[in-house]
């Protein structure tokens, strides 16, 4: 962590120097016990017929990791000054480091098993660098009423707008702490109840085993059968290993072979979607907390809180990937600045949910009586060349692949299979331009577009912070155009694909009028 130079007239010996909880020595200890236990288990089974020397060795490691959490303990120390945010300590490399209060864009409370049990907490203060180590401070551990007291100190104390003159930034909590998300909406500073915005229905479940999170739970499985395989003796990968299962299968019919292997795939990958929707949205909860935040709690095994300072929320984006948007479901994010799209899920307010309650929180997160000011507004579609266009650009890589499989006589198998393209790549053009749209409100910018995965974004037009005009060789010649609207929130920028010139030229005037030169 860089040491930044104190400000002149900073008055840092206001606050006391603070020691970290007394039970981070056992805390210490736990976490490292996963490492520990193989290594005794190895010194006292290779040091058999050695008397105490065995047993001394196997308790090194013990004592090493008590070691460096008692001298952690003693040496690490916090204050919270008015100006400043320092932690200092090191028993032999001695360091020192500040942030800046003005600075703090997020605070994390996070907390594994160990912390949980003795209600502990690890305070993450960060300034919204893109460099973790140089934009972040570490306490761990603190209580965690301790932790929320930080956390409503410090943010409250954070600018609405970036010191240096950028964008505004959002202020964002990941807490894994260890009460749990089912607690009433109470704002920790204020002691006040906060509005409910949205919370988990049972029926959504019916969305989980249509997100991708299925694949990551194929891949485990098959990753830990080959593991297992490994560990007996078996390469699975091995020409004789297949050749053996081949010759056990081949009383199988090959569609028997095929519809047990997909069966097994769709219900390890629903059961494992379930699983992790369960554990990443248990108890969710949307609340508008007294002092104008938006805040959420989710988590089953490991809690979480995401909080949004309204000034500084930019917009808001439903996203439908085409599996959910077949049943009618979609997901919700707030458009932020400075806020880590790792820990925040991609600043994710909403689970997979009915398309309507999707559009209904974003206008809520926005301060929206109605979602068609919003993410629902009604569209104005792009000109015919926008169709053909994208027919051309599908169509044209199939034509080519039917005309390779009728070329060569050996693919003739393939046939029906090429042929069945072009209607599907026709299909998939007109579905990229039926969702191809942009409005412009009194507030707002939204935009629509996307095929497998369909976006809105409703981006203030206030958050707007710069244009980009780009046009390809046969977009000219189309007389289209693709707008970017530069942002300092959210992805950076957002665009209106193949709108005419005019159009876009008129788009960047209404919102940013003198912007363009008169010419």
């Amino acid at each position: 962590m860089t040491v930044e130079p104190q400000s002149e007239g900073a008055e840092l010996t206001e606050a006391a120097w603070q020691r970290l909880d007394p039970r981070v020595l056992a805390v210490f200890p736990l976490r490292q016990a996963g490492a520990l236990i193989p290594v005794i288990v190895v010194l006292l089974i290779s040091g058999r017929g050695q008397g105490g020397w065995q047993l001394l060795a196997a308790l090194v490691p013990v004592l090493v990791v008590l070691g460096i959490g008692v001298s952690r303990w003693a040496t690490v120390r916090y204050r919270v000054g008015e100006e400043r945010v320092e932690l200092r300590g090191g028993l032999i490399h001695r360091e020192q480091r500040s942030l800046r209060r003005d600075r703090v864009r997020t605070v994390d409370l996070r907390a594994n098993p160990a912390h949980r049990i003795f209600g502990l907490t690890v305070v993450e203060i960060g300034t919204g660098s893109s460099s973790t180590k140089e934009g972040r401070l570490s306490l761990d551990a603190v209580p965690v009423a301790e932790g929320e007291r930080l956390r409503a100190r410090l943010l409250s104390r954070s600018p609405s707008a970036d010191p240096a003159g950028g964008a505004p930034t959002v202020s964002a909590t990941e807490t894994n702490a260890a009460a749990g998300p089912n607690q009433p909406g109470l704002d920790p500073a204020l002691g006040q109840r906060g509005i409910e915005v949205a919370r988990l229905r049972p029926s959504w479940l019916r969305y989980a085993p249509l997100t991708g999170s299925g694949l990551v739970a194929v891949g485990a499985v098959v990753g830990t059968a080959f593991r297992v395989a490994s560990d007996a003796g078996l390469d699975l990968t091995s020409w004789v290993t297949l050749g053996f299962a081949g010759d056990e299968l081949t009383a199988v019919p090959l569609w028997m072979e095929i519809a047990v292997l997909a069966l097994v795939v769709l219900v390890t990958a629903g059961l494992g979607s379930l699983v992790i929707y369960l554990e990443g949205w248990w108890g969710y909860r949307l609340t508008r907390e007294p002092d104008d935040t938006l805040r959420l709690r989710r988590g089953l095994l490991t809690t979480r809180s995401l909080s949004v300072e309204q000034g500084r929320m930019r917009g808001a984006e439903v996203a439908e990937p085409l599996l959910l948007r077949l049943v009618g479901g979609a997901r919700c994010a707030a458009i932020t600045t400075g806020l880590d799209a790792k820990t925040s899920n991609r600043g994710a307010i909403l689970p997979p949910a009915p398309r309507a309650e999707a559009h209904r929180v974003a206008a809520a997160a926005l301060l929206l009586d109605d979602p068609a000011a919003g993410t629902a507004a009604v569209l104005v579609r792009h000109p015919p060349a926008a169709l053909r266009r994208r027919l051309t650009r599908a169509l044209l890589p199939s034509v080519a692949l039917v005309a390779v499989v009728w070329a060569l006589p050996e693919l003739g198998w393939l046939w029906p299979a090429a042929l069945l393209l072009l209607p599907l790549a026709a299909l998939l053009a007109a579905d990229r331009y039926r969702n191809l749209g942009h409005a412009l409100l009194p507030d707002y910018l939204v935009i629509s577009q996307g095929s497998l995965v369909r976006r809105r974004v409703a981006l203030q037009r206030r958050g707007i912070i710069g244009w980009r005009l780009r046009q390809s060789p046969f977009q000219r010649w189309a007389g289209l155009a693709t707008l970017d609207a530069v942002t300092a929130a959210g992805a950076g920028y957002y665009s209106v694909v193949d709108v005419p010139v005019a159009r876009a030229v008129s788009l960047v005037e209404q919102v940013n009028p003198g912007l363009l030169p008169a010419d």
